[in-house]
């Protein structure tokens, strides 16, 4: 069965969505000073933080959520009195900003509130379920498969695959003890990377089903033609190449796609030591037969890393190179990393490529693996 994409909306550190296209088109970064911690305690000084404002609301990722959601139903057009819509929300590290604001005065927190059911149904109320999902840096790769399968198994007309994640400080404590000093940007791909940054933000998008009318409604976007999963369970953070091909493999076979068919990938590209040798090596072989190959963006030297949120928004990306809009190039990409160098990486300028077929890859921590693949609305 076809599964329609019908609305879309991301948040990052450039704002909503045409915001952060017009940005990653610039080749801009969103890095800057890094708010409401003590970055030199934690060994890292800079972020790709949302919005200006002082840290003032509790529940941020929440918050994002909850806008990114109500703008890509709306766009969907549903009608979500008759429709049974549900919700599959990704997430790294769910509301963990708020637990660890607990101890300052006044704040109180529910446990219900780690989850994102309130969150979502202060703009969805008539949901018919809400499931939040805890699957790392890939965990919205997983909730896009999990919201076709609801839709395959027909227990759901409608399904909003989301993700969302805010700026923690005990992660930033991990990043910081793994470079030898602060990075000052997220460089992916590139030979003189100094390791992650943190973004933060959402991301949300419509599927529906391909065999239901769709009379008097909005533009069908795109389509997802399968994702592909892998769980390696190699190591706690380094990533294993047999278990990264294992999923493009697998997506390739679910989307019944050949190796030619891929237009772009859009790659999970994070900057750091072991991700993006790994990741371009891998490429570079399960594309070895394809000639020319794909061309290959990456948008995380521009949002930094959004945990959760990440394979949404790249998804968001691939959507837009597939309705002819100029595939971004990779902002902090001077110099590629030797393991790159077969690969037709998007260096310096926005690429102009007809896009039918994209690939877009999302890596977490314990080797959680997802490799969705996107069509451009037939």
């Amino acid at each position: 069965m076809t599964n329609l994409i019908t609305g879309v909306e991301i948040r990052t550190c450039f704002g909503e969505s045409e915001a952060t296209f017009e940005a990653l088109a610039e080749g801009r970064s969103g890095a800057g000073e890094l708010r409401h911690v003590d970055s030199g305690r934690l060994g890292v000084n800079r972020g790709y933080h949302v919005g200006d404002a002082p840290d003032e609301a509790l529940l941020r990722a929440s918050d994002w959520l909850s806008d990114c959601v109500a703008s890509a139903v709306a766009q969907s057009g549903i009608d979500v009195m008759r429709a049974r819509v549900a919700v599959v929300v990704g997430t790294g590290l769910r509301e963990l900003r708020a637990v660890e604001r607990l101890d300052e005065p006044g704040v109180t927190l529910r446990t219900a509130q780690l989850h994102f059911t309130e969150a979502v149904r202060q703009v969805l109320p008539d949901a018919t379920e809400v499931i939040t999902v805890c699957n790392a840096c890939s965990a919205s790769g997983h909730a896009l498969a999990l919201a076709c399968d609801l839709l395959d198994l027909d227990e759901a007309d409608a399904v909003v695959a989301a993700g969302c994640d805010a700026m923690t400080e005990s992660m930033l404590a991990m990043i910081g003890r793994v470079s030898d000093e602060p990075t000052d940007q997220l460089r992916p791909f590139d030979d003189e990377r100094m390791g992650v940054l943190l973004g933060e933000g959402a991301a949300a998008v419509v599927l529906e089903r391909g065999d239901r009318p769709r009379t008097g409604r909005g533009p069908v976007l795109g389509e997802v033609l399968g994702v592909g999963l892998s769980c390696d369970a190699f190591h706690e953070t380094a990533p294993q190449p047999e278990g990264i091909a294992r999923a493009m493999r697998d997506a390739h076979e679910r989307a019944g796609v050949t190796l030619g068919d891929v237009d772009l990938v859009v790659a999970h590209a994070t900057g750091t030591a072991l991700n993006d040798p790994t990741e371009a090596g891998v490429l570079s072989e399960v594309f070895a037969t394809a000639s020319p190959g794909p061309v290959v963006t990456g948008i995380k030297g521009s949002t930094g890393h959004t945990s959760g949120s990440a394979a949404l928004m790249s998804v968001a990306v691939a959507l837009r190179a597939l309705a002819g809009r100029p595939v971004p190039a990779i902002t902090g990409l001077r110099r590629p990393l030797p393991e790159a160098q077969a690969l037709r990486l998007v260096i310096g300028a926005p690429a102009t490529v007809a896009v039918r077929v994209a690939q877009v890859n999302a890596f977490g921590f314990g080797g959680v693996n997802a490799v969705c693949m996107i069509g451009g609305a037939s």
